[in-house]
């Protein structure tokens, strides 16, 4: 009985130390078991870099880049006239042709002056009498001899002739119709013999020097266009002309939410025709940009378009842009600091704040 009792104390004993030992940290030579000791700190950067993902980055400087603001429209003329009849009468002659240019003040249209030129002989007779009662009755007045109300009366009537005479003539200058403007003659023109009333046209009048090239411009653009600015413009035909901007619309077409922009351009050999489709481009001031492939450009969650950089403790970075505009070899943003480590390789397979592993490329030469 006390030989079993020796055992089942020993077995409990090495049961014991058999539990401790699966369940405890066994130490050798003073330290820990390297499995569960903690490294020391090189060991621990090391441990975490080798967990980073490695991304390709490029160190980006921003230049100044002078950006185009492109308008598409058509050429409008300075000035478009028709002539119109004042008085009615048939037509007798038509000094102007068509696509002739003519200068203000010519004749276009000449109608028969019919009983006009009576009339005005008339308003003159009339006026010769009109001012010899007037004086007669004058030195009568001051004589005593005429009452100051007969005066009065006549003097009212030379009044009246003068400005009867005065509508006569005006009345037979209106069957002489001449140009307001100057410009070219448009066809078509009134023929000779027809009848024209009161506001038929006798010809139309193309102003077209200087030429305007008229565009519409959204809204988000409309700030960075002001009157005197430079312009560069150029015609379906391949013409091509240096103008300046002289009319910003104050208020957008409420249809189409756009600003109507009016680019006067010199048309003095009259090759520039009207109703034309033009391109104008406006320099506009140089600002701050980078130029990338569009490859490394990404999406955020929000679906914001931008791009992925790295900061100063190697963790990636979503920072949106604006694309200003593309070229050939690549797209221009805005929106970066002036420099910025930007992912070019890799950025889709990162998340924002993520610590990544950077491996410089060369900057591209635009850069």
């Amino acid at each position: 009985m006390q030989v079993k009792m020796s055992y089942v104390l020993a077995a409990m004993i090495a049961g014991g130390v058999g539990f401790w030992m699966w369940s405890g940290t066994v130490v050798v030579g003073g330290r820990a078991d390297a499995e569960n000791a903690t490294p020391p700190p090189a060991q621990r950067q090391e441990s975490q870099m080798a967990a980073a993902f490695r991304v390709s980055v490029r160190d980006m400087v921003a230049v100044d880049r002078t950006s185009t603001l492109e308008i598409r429209g058509i050429t409008e003329a300075e000035a478009k006239v028709t002539v119109r009849a004042e008085t009615n009468g048939r037509m007798l002659e038509r000094p102007a042709r068509e696509g002739a240019r003519i200068a203000a003040g010519d004749v276009m249209c000449v109608l028969d002056s019919g009983s006009r030129e009576a009339r005005v002989l008339e308003a003159k007779a009339q006026l010769a009498q009109a001012k010899v009662d007037f004086d007669a009755a004058s030195q009568l007045s001051t004589k005593g001899f005429a009452a100051e109300n007969r005066v009065a009366a006549l003097r009212a009537a030379l009044d009246a002739a003068s400005a009867r005479l005065e509508e006569a003539k005006i009345e037979l200058d209106r069957t002489v119709i001449r140009a307001p403007v100057s410009g070219i003659v448009e066809s078509p023109m009134a023929k000779v013999g027809d009848h024209l009333a009161i506001g038929a046209a006798c010809g139309t009048i193309v102003d077209a020097d200087p030429m305007i090239a008229v565009g519409q411009v959204s809204e988000l653009n409309v700030g960075l266009i002001r009157a005197g600015m430079a312009a560069q413009v150029e015609l379906i035909t391949g013409q091509s002309a240096s103008g300046t901007v002289r009319y910003v619309a104050p208020a957008a077409d409420p249809n189409t939410r756009t600003f109507r922009v009016e680019i006067e351009i010199p048309n003095a050999d009259g090759q520039a025709k009207d109703g034309t489709t033009a391109v104008t481009r406006l320099p506009l001031q140089a600002t701050k940009a980078h130029k990338v492939s569009p490859a490394i450009l990404t999406l955020d969650d929000a679906g914001r378009v931008g791009v992925r950089t790295v900061d100063a403790s190697n963790k990636a970075r979503f920072m949106p842009v604006t694309v200003l505009g593309g070229e050939a070899d690549g797209v221009w943003i805005g929106g970066l600091p002036d420099t910025a480590r930007v992912i070019v390789v890799g950025q889709d397979y990162v998340s924002d704040g993520q610590l990544v592993e950077p491996v410089v490329e060369v900057a591209e030469a635009a850069q």
